[in-house]
Order: structure tokens, then C-alpha cells, then sequence
């Protein structure tokens, strides 16, 4: 074999393996879109019950938030998504879901206690998903970088509400 040949098989191959790095990173700047999406969706529906089922005053008025915020950051995703080729999800996943009707069975204080507690956690797990995704140069880390500064505000809010339980 030449060294020309070689070389061009090296070069070859470290374009493949490129390939592959690229395109694992856009799998996972994928899921997370889709996973964002999801949560999104749940953060608006919990906000929209927190309006409905909650008793302070303070727990409505950040339903209202969460419901506003995360609609205006899932359609932001909508176009993240559609350059990249994501398809956005239409409703909350499972887990989600379930969550949801657990708290819909609830009203007055004891919702707002839980609220407040589902909240923390959510957002928590929420920000970390994000920090790690904001490192990525692509569409989904800007995204992701953009959208951290209103999660840390929602993460705030709802450990000020489980205290002033």
C-alpha cells in the first residue's frame, strides 16, 4: 500500500469518528430538546392546577408564572427543535403525567405544601439538566444558557414557598 493510501485512509477514518461524535452529541442535544419540551408542557399544566387547586395567594400568583414562563420558553424550543430537526412532543411524559394527577386530587394547604415541594425538587433536577447541556456549542446549549436564569428564579420562588409553609 502506498503512503499516499495511507494517509488517506487516516484521514478518512478520523472523519468517520468525527462523524460519530458529532453525531452522538446531536442525539443527546436531541433528547434533551425533547426532554425540555416535556418538561415544559408539565411545568405548564402544574401551573395552570397550582391557579386552580392552590390556597395562598403566593402559590396561584407562581402558577401563573410557571404556566407563562415555561409556554414562552417551549415556544423558543419549538425553534431550536425545528432546526435541528427535533420533533416537539405534544404532551407531558409519563412520569409527568402521573405526577399531575396526584396533585389534581389535591386542594388547599395540603396541595400547597406539595406544590412547593415538587416544585423544588423539578427544578433542581431541571438545572442541573440544563448547566450540563449549556456547555454544548450547538443551538440546544444556547438555548439551554438562555433559559437557566428563569429556572434559578422559579427554583427560588418555590423554596420561599416551602418555608412560608
Amino acid at each position: 500500500m502506498s503512503k499516499r493510501s495511507i494517509l488517506s485512509l487516516g484521514i478518512a477514518a478520523a472523519l468517520m469518528c468525527s462523524i460519530g461524535i458529532a453525531s452522538a452529541q446531536d442525539k443527546a442535544s436531541q433528547k434533551f430538546i425533547k426532554e425540555a419540551a416535556e418538561g415544559n408542557l408539565a411545568e405548564v399544566q402544574m401551573g395552570q392546577l397550582a391557579q386552580q387547586n392552590g390556597q395562598s395567594a403566593d402559590v396561584k400568583s407562581f402558577g401563573q408564572t410557571l404556566a407563562q414562563d415555561h409556554g414562552q420558553a417551549n415556544q423558543q424550543l419549538g425553534s431550536v427543535a425545528g432546526n435541528m430537526g427535533v420533533q416537539m412532543p405534544s404532551e407531558p411524559n409519563r412520569k409527568q403525567k402521573a405526577d399531575h394527577a396526584r396533585m389534581s386530587k389535591m386542594s388547599g394547604d395540603k396541595f400547597d405544601k406539595a406544590f412547593a415541594k415538587h416544585m423544588v425538587a423539578d427544578h433542581k433536577k431541571d438545572i442541573r439538566d440544563f448547566e450540563k447541556q449549556a456547555k454544548k456549542n450547538d443551538a440546544a446549549g444556547q438555548y439551554a444558557q438562555q433559559t437557566l436564569p428563569t429556572l434559578r428564579k422559579h427554583l427560588e420562588t418555590a423554596q420561599s414557598l416551602g418555608k412560608a409553609r
